[in-house]
């Protein structure tokens, strides 16, 4: 028999250590409706933060992190050290950025479960895949119309 005491050395006849049943408070009472409604509309904010954070990854950062380096290289009058300034600046900027987007996520998510819905994970991630495709096809556009570059199989210059 499990519970006998010579099979376990004596310990724990019952449960094992951390098995107890998760016993969780009362649910906090629901808001007013305006006050949830307040509460949507600030989520809502907070996700359109989200989204122009995470577009920034696409332009303003790397644009910013370009011009940061050329600088250094005009101080400095040497190219590595303005490539060395121009991705560590990059770098940086795009971790304080992702920094920022798990902040504003965590918040998101209190915000969402005040207004009434039973909100449990973050909305980064969905964020992060619709700002690449933007992303990605505004680059592709751009790369293919008004950069100036040829179509090599079809020879084609826009």
């Amino acid at each position: 028999m499990r519970t006998d005491p010579t099979d376990n050395g004596g310990l724990f006849v019952g449960r094992r250590p951390g098995t107890r049943p998760v016993r969780y408070r009362s649910l906090p009472e629901p808001g007013s409706p305006a006050r949830r409604r307040f509460d949507g509309a600030l989520a809502g904010g907070i996700l359109a933060v989200m989204t122009i954070v995470n577009l920034s990854f696409w332009g303003p950062i790397p644009l910013a992190g370009l011009w940061f380096g050329s600088r250094v290289q005009y101080w400095t009058d040497s190219p590595g050290a303005g490539i060395l300034a121009a991705f560590l600046s990059i770098l940086t900027a795009l971790m304080l950025g992702l920094v920022v987007l798990k902040q504003l996520d965590h918040a998101w998510i209190l915000v969402r479960r005040a207004a009434g819905h039973d909100q449990r994970s973050g909305v980064i991630g969905r964020i992060f895949v619709v700002t690449c495709a933007i992303g990605a096809t505004v680059f592709g556009i751009w790369l293919l119309v008004f950069s100036g570059t040829e179509l090599a199989p079809v020879g084609i210059r826009f």
